[in-house]
């Protein structure tokens, strides 16, 4: 196998991105809006959730960004703008929660990570959400011990899609950045592994995005991960 090494997008790709956070965001957004059922739904509704489709939009703020980016969008939806701070740590705080309760894993998830990982390759997370929030959210599935490299929108790395997450993944592996494939749900996963430079970039369909979304720009595109073992081989 070319392939030294594979940095995995976390919701959306090893999570079901639905079924994880449609409740975390709804606890999230009743709380922020005061239990206001017409300002939360206008808090989820406005920034990427499609009633009608039930499901996130893919690109959307919901689905690709990070907390920090949600709290200033919710805080001006709200008119308060100097509350940013404050909403951005409870929802750090409220995501750790509720995402540890709700997370669901794709299926193969434990079963596909110790196939790649006897493969030899070294392997990493880089999120959107917190650094805590890749422990709390994936602790349950006993996967974390797959990982050599975990990174999350407050690890020092820069956000999404610039490349800092990769080149760090590349520098703390001591890799090359053409032998490590990228691997992600939505376009701004794709777009980071373009920036860095990376040998493969998959998109996977478990998400937020749709086949037409990413084959525009990732290399290959997987149903999901358990996928992406014979895709390497060939």
């Amino acid at each position: 196998m070319k392939y030294k090494g594979i940095l995995f997008d976390k919701d959306g790709t090893l999570l079901d991105f639905n079924k994880t956070w449609l409740p975390i965001y709804r606890i999230a957004a009743e709380e922020i809006s005061n239990a206001d059922n017409d300002l939360a739904n206008q808090l989820l509704e406005k920034h990427g959730f499609n009633t009608a489709l039930d499901r996130f939009i893919g690109g959307s703020l919901l689905a690709a960004g990070n907390n920090h980016e949600i709290a200033q969008a919710w805080a001006a939806e709200m008119g308060q703008h100097d509350e940013v701070a404050r909403i951005s740590e409870r929802l750090n705080e409220i995501f750790e929660v509720a995402g540890a309760r709700h997370a669901t894993a794709v299926t193969g998830l434990a079963e596909t990570l110790e196939t790649l990982k006897q493969s030899g390759l070294k392997m990493g997370v880089a999120t959107a959400d917190s650094y805590r929030g890749i422990i709390n959210t994936l602790q349950s599935f006993d996967v974390l011990d797959k990982f050599d490299f975990l990174a999350g929108y407050d690890s020092g790395h820069g956000v999404k899609p610039a490349a800092g997450m990769v080149i760090a993944f590349c520098e703390q592996m001591q890799l090359d950045v053409s032998s490590v494939v990228v691997v992600g749900d939505n376009r701004h996963d794709i777009e980071m592994g373009r920036n860095a430079s990376a040998g493969l970039c998959v998109g996977v369909l478990t998400g937020t995005s749709t086949r037409e979304d990413l084959e525009s720009i990732a290399d290959i595109v997987l149903d999901d991960i358990s996928r992406l073992p014979g895709a390497l081989s060939r």
